[in-house]
């Protein structure tokens, strides 16, 4: 190839070299929560008219199965190379989207698993499985070779967590972020997706991170991708990165063949858009970049077309075709995914599952009641088929349905007293309101947690009169302050439905009137109103800033008032939980020559080592306990067990609790099954201290299973041999 021919190749759109018989390909596919339109590598047609739509992430991330997460990954890409086959989608696809939800005000949470680091990178790591593993190659020899189903990337690196806040802009953001919140929160999902995972790709973000475009940091993906964490793939920026450095940023007042030299210097290999391809050459010969760089950024892109079987076939997926594409199983997926998502907030006293021998008349009112495309979120394809929740809830009663206000806005009250008519005169009253793409998404933070205009007392005045039970179901993506729904006794049932994709009116229906008992929990705090009026959100500490009186962030680090709680979900049933057997104490053998070092504590704490650092150490100690999970209600149902680990007591600044495990069990009535855990201590026990040293302390570690229905000390010490 020549020099031409080779910066050609550096875009997502790359022209392939005819004389050499390299065929052209398209980069740019997209696969958040099922096949997107969005991206050029992909359309639908007369020939593929649509794909499978899946609830959004963040309803997924709200099942706390595993299990599940593969599954959906499996089957997205099964129609992703059904599609390749059919000429109508590539092979690489961008997704998924894993930061981590700082801020309950970011437009993007729909894409993500919400604000536990642990649990995305649980999340990342068995979705890209789901999309990439080649069954029985998973475990490779050589890792740079093994074959993949469609390529998976996680995106986006790394502290992107703003988009358009009161005029502060992704592009030109600049988050300041401190070694120990890197390290703590917004590398540990990438780490745990190349890591775990082992993604083929990783996409850097628009933002800078303390002063430096994050495309163009050494430290981040030279260093720490591909050096630390050993990926197997190629970098990719994010759509126009580049030239937003030039563009917006200004960054060291690049020019354009500055940018592409410094973000290939860095470890980039391909970037969407048309920069790299336009001005590597020039870049070349104003000797601001080697060809060598140019060669190894190829050598990453090609090699996974390779293992993709771009070049020569797979003939394990030859025979997919439209039969394998929004087929029976995969509709029947999506519902049960949606199912599994949904989270019950309020039940008073049993209100849920409605009885349809009981209910024959329902008034369904609000903005959300007749939803389609709002149920599919962003990043979504065309879907196989739509069922909204009138759809679904006219499966169970008839249905009476008044709009009560026109769209989210809901900017009048003019359609509020049709909707009180139609509640007066029905068995009960199921009321949908929320938010949606125009309150949050890529592009647009929200500004409070409020339902917007009239949604409020639409809700109050219907509930006032309903001749029935209300349930009040909430179509969003971050937390809403409802307390005045939580709090009046006239609504009953409180359901959040997320952004549930396309058969989400037939989950939604299934939940209310008992066909699936609820078993979802909260991937984010439902923060009360006032939050967000004490600290801007561009303010990245996780932890509290005292000096401004800034409150701390995520459930790790916030201990205030809040409407609900992260892990928050109830049931149409009753488990028991109880500790069946755990180690009360753990003893790490360490070296003579390893220093112990000390840690800062807000009391007076003496140990001989108070903790080690865990890069010099094994780190092979592990602990197991089991948890007898009984259900003593009366209807068969889930239940999602949430592991914590609480440091010891007095280490100061250090987080409240951490997730460290989690399993989603299915008991019968009456039945009863034995959860074990294996965690790993310097994984489920270690903290991060201010200067950035991963240690692993010395005292009484608690575990907590839940909001802490059993709990139970690990006592850890350290011996010298």
């Amino acid at each position: 190839m020549t020099l031409s021919e080779k910066v050609a190749q550096l875009g997502n759109d790359a022209p392939g070299v005819a004389r050499l018989g390299l065929p052209p390909y398209n980069w740019w596919s997209e696969a958040l929560h099922g096949i997107s339109n969005v991206g050029p590598g992909t359309r639908f047609d007369n020939v593929v008219p649509g794909a499978t739509s899946f609830p959004n992430v963040i309803n997924m991330a709200a099942s706390f199965n595993e299990a599940m997460w593969k599954t959906v990954g499996q089957a997205v890409s099964t129609e992703g190379r059904a599609m390749y086959n059919l000429g109508r989608a590539g092979l690489t696809y961008w997704s998924p989207t894993i930061n981590v939800v700082r801020d309950p005000r970011w437009g993007r949470t729909l894409e993500t698993p919400g604000e536990d680091p642990f649990v995305v990178g649980k999340y990342a790591a068995n979705y890209v499985r789901g999309l990439q593993d080649v069954e029985g190659t998973e475990n490779a020899t050589d890792l740079n070779s093994r074959p993949l189903k469609v390529s998976s990337c996680c995106k986006h690196f790394a502290a992107y967590d703003v988009d358009n806040w009161k005029g502060v802009h992704r592009y030109t953001f600049d988050a300041r972020v401190t070694e120990q919140d890197m390290l703590e929160t917004f590398l540990k999902p990438f780490e745990m997706c190349v890591k775990e995972g082992d993604v083929s790709s990783v996409m850097c973000s628009y933002n800078r991170v303390n002063g430096y475009p994050t495309c163009a940091d050494p430290v981040l993906l030279k260093d720490t991708i591909r050096g630390d964490w050993d990926l197997h793939g190629y970098i990719v920026a994010d759509c126009d990165s580049v030239e937003v450095m030039v563009k917006y940023q200004h960054f060291l007042n690049d020019t354009n063949e500055d940018a592409v030299a410094q973000t290939l210097k860095a470890g980039l290999d391909l970037d969407c858009g048309v920069l790299s391809p336009k001005y590597a050459e020039s870049s070349v010969r104003q000797g601001k970049v080697r060809v060598k760089n140019i060669d190894k950024a190829l050598n990453y892109l090609y090699v996974v077309l390779m293992r993709l079987g771009y070049f020569d076939g797979s003939p394990k997926f030859q025979s997919l075709g439209s039969k394998d594409i929004c087929n029976d199983e995969h509709i029947e997926l999506a519902t049960e995914a949606a199912r599994q998502g949904i989270v019950l907030l309020k039940n008073d006293n049993d209100a849920l599952p409605l009885d349809p021998a009981i209910i024959k008349t329902l008034a369904v009112v609000g903005p959300h009641a007749n939803a389609t495309y709002v149920m599919l979120g962003n990043y979504a394809g065309v879907p196989c088929r739509m069922k909204s929740p009138i759809d679904g809830l006219s499966e169970y009663a008839k249905v009476n349905y008044q709009m009560g206000c026109e769209n989210v806005a809901c900017k009048n009250d003019t359609f509020i007293f049709e909707a009180m008519d139609a509640a007066k005169n029905s068995d009960a009253t199921v009321i949908l309101g929320g938010i949606d793409l125009s309150i949050e998404a890529e592009s647009l933070d929200r500004v409070d947690l409020l339902l917007p205009g009239f949604q409020t007392q639409l809700i109050q005045q219907v509930a006032a009169v309903s001749k029935g039970p209300v349930v009040l179901v909430i179509m969003s993506a971050g937390g809403i302050d409802i307390s005045f729904a939580k709090n009046n006794p006239n609504i009953k049932a409180i359901v959040w439905a997320g952004y549930p994709g396309e058969e989400g009116g037939r989950a939604i229906a299934d939940v209310i009137f008992g066909k699936q008992n609820p078993g979802g929990r909260l991937p984010v705090t439902w923060h009360e109103a006032d939050y967000v009026n004490q600290l801007p959100m561009t303010s990245m500490p996780l932890r509290p800033v005292t000096s401004l009186g800034y409150p701390g962030r995520t459930y790790k680090f916030f201990d205030g008032p809040v409407v609900y709680p992260f892990g928050y979900g109830l049931s149409y049933t009753s488990f028991n939980h109880t500790l069946v057997s755990a180690i009360p104490s753990l003893t790490v053998n360490i070296n003579k020559a390893i220093l112990c070092r000390d840690i800062a504590y807000d009391t007076a704490v003496k140990l001989d080592c108070a903790s080690v650092l865990v890069d010099d150490i094994t780190c092979s100690d592990e602990f197991e306990f089991e948890i007898k999970v009984e259900n003593v209600g009366k209807k068969d149902g889930s239940q999602v067990v949430i592991v914590y680990s609480k440091p010891p007591t007095g280490i100061s600044s250090t987080h409240i609790k951490q997730v460290v495990g989690f399993q989603r069990v299915f008991l019968k009535a009456g039945g009863f099954q034995s959860v074990k855990f294996k965690l790993n201590a310097c994984k489920s026990l270690g903290l991060i201290d201010f200067g950035g040293y991963n240690l692993l302390p010395a005292g009484e570690h608690t575990i907590l299973v839940g909001d802490g229905a059993v709990s139970f000390p690990v006592k850890l010490s350290f011996n010298r041999v």
